[in-house]
């Protein structure tokens, strides 16, 4: 059963504990409110301010499991709050596994301030969770795919606009990669898993990924410096460095030039046309 007044004074007590910092917005200028602003939370939600304003006055509908998630990420809860906000509403929190989505507050902090740097966080199993600006100028918009598109092994073996990003001359030891790294998830969650089922998948879809899968490599990893064939500022090298949540199987990478060099210069270049097609 939902408690919609409890839920209403939850969600007020979690805006007013943000600052516009902790969440990788701007202060600005006469500020009064404590913490967040209402519509910065619907902003960071995906809602519109209405519908948030009326969940915190519990006087609007039950939200469902969708909006509670996304109110979950925009509020940057723990798993502890994330599981008392399902319960308040009256929803069983989602399970806790290291396939969820839910990304640790501490993480979107880290990602929150990268927002001059291409910055990526993924699952375990390759699928883009959160971006920073630069990470979607570089990588492309990760909120427009869908399915097991969302997985990059998957779009690499079925979508040959997911290799031209990438030197020809590298794509085969990539490939080696993905393959390899989805027989380890495989092996350690079990024929039953996400990982088998994306396997069995790719296995009758693509012949490439059905003779790597024979060969039964694993441990194959990816080079030190990835090189990138962008369509508007062309080849980037960039060195990833990556931060592993355990608790969640999450990792963080983030993708940096050689100081002085090329690349750094066209890392620059993107960030400026990256912000003139968000406007």
């Amino acid at each position: 059963m939902s408690d919609l007044t409890s839920l209403g004074d939850f969600l007020q007590r979690r805006r007013e504990a943000l600052q516009p910092e902790d969440v990788g917005l701007p202060r600005g200028v006469r500020r009064r409110t404590a913490g967040l602003r209402r519509e910065e939370v619907a902003l960071l939600s995906h809602m519109s301010t209405d519908y948030y304003a009326r969940l915190e006055r519990g006087t609007g509908p039950t939200p469902s499991e969708q909006m509670l998630t996304a109110l979950a990420q925009g509020l940057h809860l723990s798993l502890a709050e994330r599981d008392h906000l399902f319960h308040l509403a009256g929803h069983r929190p989602p399970l806790r596994h290291s396939g969820t989505e839910h990304i640790s507050p501490g993480m979107l902090r880290v990602l929150d301030r990268l927002d001059d740097t291409p910055a990526e966080i993924v699952t375990e199993l390759g699928e883009t969770l959160r971006q920073s600006r630069l990470g979607v100028a570089l990588l492309g918009d990760a909120t427009l795919r869908s399915g097991p598109a969302r997985t990059i092994g998957y779009r690499w073996f079925t979508d040959a606009s997911a290799r031209a990003a990438y030197p020809p001359e590298e794509q085969a030891a990539l490939s080696r990669v993905y393959a390899a790294g989805l027989r380890e998830l495989v092996a350690a969650h079990g024929p039953g898993s996400r990982a088998a089922e994306l396997a069995d998948d790719l296995r009758a879809r693509s012949d490439d990924f059905a003779a790597l899968w024979l060969a039964h490599e694993v441990g194959a990893r990816p080079p030190a410096v990835k090189r990138f064939l962008h369509p508007e500022v062309g080849r980037l090298d960039l060195s990833c460095q990556t931060l592993l949540d355990p608790d969640h199987s999450h990792r963080l990478l983030v993708y940096t030039a050689q100081p002085g060099s090329e690349s750094a210069e066209k890392l620059r270049l993107l960030a400026v046309i990256g912000a003139a097609s968000a406007r």
